[in-house]
């Protein structure tokens, strides 16, 4: 058997053995059930002076509140964007130290840096941080459980907005991000990542951030939907929703 087939193998036997251990406890984050009429707005890959100012001016505007999936680079970059967040009552969420591929480190290596990034993130954000979202959504059952053993917990989506694509516009992003959407959808909208992150993702896509994220709250409100950070909509009786989210072709782990 080639060893690329032998890889995805064993990434889908040890899926199955974790599935089959505790099938009530493992998946991810991916939506919210509840009588209420809240979509989750998540943000990946900031705080930036490119990105920030304008998703939170959109967010500002139609009284929507999101959570922001943080990375630690550009948090020692910018920390005073990282306190206009909080202080305009979002969530904060990590996600990591960096933005390389769990599946390409070690389990014991994606557990010390959570640890060390979910510390970090407490102490300049004062206060707790609950949920991470793995780079690119990829992790393994053995990422998932480091995740958990650094006392975090796997944020994916269930809608995205395709703002990582170069080659559309945002007629298409918001037609994307809404064609199913319902209350309790979590939409995904990352940024990018570079070589700060220590991943090369090429050149950030030009895009009118508060255009798209105004526009995608409009379609909201049209349907009779806000926009809500994760922990707003559980505060307004929503029930976690999860779904196993594992990648079985893992890159060869590293130290």
């Amino acid at each position: 058997m080639p060893a690329s087939a032998t890889l995805v193998h064993a990434a889908k036997v040890a899926a199955m053995r974790v599935l089959e251990a505790a099938p009530d406890a493992i998946g991810s984050v991916s939506s919210v059930r509840s009588h209420a009429s809240a979509v989750i707005f998540t943000y990946d890959d900031g705080p930036t002076l490119v990105r920030t100012p304008a998703v939170l001016r959109a967010l500002a505007e139609h009284d929507a509140t999101a959570t922001f999936f943080v990375l630690m680079t550009s948090v020692g970059t910018n920390p005073e964007l990282l306190a206009e967040v909080i202080a305009a009552g979002h969530e904060i969420g990590l996600h990591g130290v960096d933005h390389r591929h769990l599946s390409a480190l070690s389990p014991r290596t994606v557990e010390d840096n959570l640890r060390r990034g979910k510390a970090e993130l407490e102490d300049a954000a004062g206060r707790e941080v609950r949920w991470f979202r793995p780079p690119y959504g990829d992790q393994s059952p053995a990422t998932w459980r480091a995740i958990r053993r650094a006392g975090m917990t796997s944020v994916i989506w269930s809608a995205t907005s395709w703002d990582w694509n170069a080659g559309v516009d945002n007629d298409v992003r918001v037609r994307m991000a809404t064609m199913s959407l319902r209350a309790g959808s979590i939409i995904l909208l990352p940024g990018h990542a570079g070589a700060l992150e220590l991943v090369d993702d090429g050149p950030e896509p030009q895009l009118d951030r508060y255009d798209l994220s105004s526009r995608l709250l409009t379609v909201c409100a049209q349907k009779g939907l806000v926009g809500r950070s994760l922990g707003d909509a559980l505060a307004s009786g929503g029930r976690i929703v999860t779904r196993p989210h594992f990648n079985l072709r893992p890159r060869l782990p590293h130290i």
